[in-house]
């Protein structure tokens, strides 16, 4: 006679994890002492004020995946005791359109705390996320006196530059040469319809298109940058005037 084993298999414990306020609301329950309670609710706020960090961690990793673009736009030029100064840099509003709507797409807003300290000025801007972990960086500087500002427009001027920096600290953030963005667009080719037109234009004007590719010093049509379009049009033109 064969003896038959059963094997039973035991059911798998999952723990769950309890959170502070779970574990307060049972304490509640269960009548605990204030001792007990105020324990629990000091632990609760500790827990939520890490998952509000994580929560911001996040938040601006999501915000540098895919970070604005900030140009600069804005060209200065004034005269100084060495001489003359002028260099290009993005205004506030650039900067606040850009990272601005970037960080409210993560649930983040941004403000600034501005003191003044006699000529002194500092400013802070501080990053709050949602769940209400803030980050700050501050900045300061003597009021800006160059340009021949009155004193009003000094502190505002120095107001102004350290809010741009400050936003552009606490995000990570940098403005780009309005060259660059210039040579993004050089990159820019023909369309389809433009490359057609110009071999069309080609054979009309009887103009031998391997030197045409040449002179435009590329090695076919739909490799010309846009911007050199017109130019090309113009001296395929050009040729059929002079084959008039």
């Amino acid at each position: 006679m064969s003896a038959v084993i059963e094997a039973r298999q035991e059911p798998q414990s999952t723990a769950v994890a309890v959170t502070p306020m779970e574990m307060l609301q049972i304490a509640v329950q269960q009548g605990a002492d204030l001792d007990r309670l105020q324990k629990l609710m000091d632990l609760q706020e500790r827990w939520e004020t890490n998952q509000a960090r994580k929560a911001f961690v996040a938040a601006m990793a999501e915000f540098k995946a895919n970070p604005p673009e900030i140009i600069k736009r804005k060209h200065v030029r004034f005269q100084t005791q060495k001489g003359v100064t002028e260099y290009d840099h993005a205004t506030l509003a650039d900067v606040c359109t850009a990272a601005i709507q970037g960080l409210a797409r993560v649930g983040i807003s941004h403000r600034w705390d501005v003191k003044q300290d006699g000529n002194r000025i500092q400013v802070t801007c501080i990053l709050t996320h949602q769940q209400g972990h803030s980050e700050s960086v501050s900045m300061s500087s003597g009021v800006d006196d160059s340009g021949g500002k009155n004193a009003i427009q000094a502190i505002g001027s120095a107001s102004s530059y350290l809010q741009r920096y400050t936003l552009l600290a606490a995000t990570g953030l940098a403005a780009a040469d309005m060259d660059d963005d210039g040579r993004k667009s050089e990159q820019a080719l023909i369309t389809d319809k433009q490359a057609a037109d110009l071999k069309a234009k080609i054979t009309e004007v009887g103009a031998n298109e391997a030197q045409f590719l040449r002179f435009l010093k590329v090695e076919k049509l739909e490799d010309l940058p846009a911007s050199k379009f017109k130019a090309a049009v113009a001296a395929l033109e050009d040729k059929a005037r002079g084959a008039k």
